[in-house]
């Protein structure tokens, strides 16, 4: 069986989005190229993490990561990604309203489960079969495995900005100690992986 991981980008004070996310701003009130751009600009030099982050069997994210809709689905909204969303494999999307599964392009399929994290891993493991899974995010849903003791490893992206606000990576946790795996520093962002000690 594969672990379960997550890689998140963040700011120096630990924030993984800022406030106030709307469909034309998925990251809030911020320049979302601070926390991103280290992934785009720099490919060449992150190559492995950001080739890393997908490379999974199945995927968990929660609603908000999927998108800016509250309550109900009352609209046709088919998350950020466009037809062709970078995971090409299944997506569970943690929600409180159920919704019928959108099949994607390039074999993204996103199921949207109403009974919690334990419930979504379960169905991820079943679909992921020997290979990881991973947590995509946002921090809340990232804080959540933690706190439960689910996430075996967490792969931390940490640019050179200070965001003040938004939702933090580790807010609201209990006291845990985590092992650091590696440390690596590149022009735009310091990846540092930490394992369940």
């Amino acid at each position: 069986m594969g672990i379960v991981y997550s890689d998140i980008s963040v700011s120096a004070d630990g924030y993984a989005t800022g406030l106030n996310q709307t469909e034309e701003r998925p990251f809030g009130d911020i320049d979302d190229t601070w926390l991103h751009n280290w992934m785009f600009d720099a490919y060449d030099e992150n190559r492995a993490e950001v080739d890393a982050i997908t490379d999974s069997g199945a995927t968990i994210m929660g609603r908000n990561m999927f998108g800016p809709v509250r309550g109900e689905w009352d609209r046709d909204w088919r998350g950020w990604w466009g037809p062709n969303p970078p995971y090409h494999g299944p997506v569970f999307v943690l929600t409180h309203y159920a919704k019928a599964p959108i099949e994607m392009e390039g074999g993204t399929t996103f199921h949207f489960v109403t009974d919690g994290i334990a419930a979504a891993l379960e169905r991820a493991r079943v679909a992921a079969g020997e290979r990881n899974i991973s947590i995509a995010g946002g921090a809340t849903t990232v804080n959540q495995f933690l706190a439960a003791g689910l996430l075996d490893e967490l792969r931390l992206h940490v640019t050179p900005c200070i965001l003040g606000a938004g939702e933090r990576i580790f807010d609201g946790l209990p006291p845990q100690r985590l092992e650091r795996a590696s440390v690596r520093a590149t022009s735009l962002v310091t990846h540092v992986t930490y394992r369940r000690a």
